[in-house]
């Protein structure tokens, strides 16, 4: 298995692959917080998939240090959601 690349590192392509990826798991979230009763997460998880879906040409091209704010953003949003209650299980939207 490769290393992992910085968000510099990767090719235009990688980086709009993954972006596209954060915005599905932001999507998932949010319509897992919808069923769970929990719109203000929803209402932030999926404004967020928006801001990254809307700017990803931009992100992905010129804007790196947006497109790594934006993800690190995106990634603590999951993190906090998934791990809010000790009982649920471990797994990640994002694979």
């Amino acid at each position: 298995m490769k290393g992992s690349k910085t968000i510099v590192q990767m090719s235009v392509r990688e980086r709009q692959d993954i972006l596209a990826a954060v915005a599905d798991a932001l999507e998932t979230s949010a319509q897992e917080a919808l069923i769970e009763g929990n719109a203000s997460f929803a209402a932030s998880s999926g404004n967020l998939a928006l801001t990254i879906r809307g700017s990803v040409h931009g992100l992905a091209n010129t804007d790196l240090k947006a497109a790594e704010f934006l993800l690190q953003q995106a990634m603590t949003l999951i993190e906090q959601f998934r791990f809010r209650d000790p009982r649920r299980p471990e797994t990640l939207t994002l694979h």
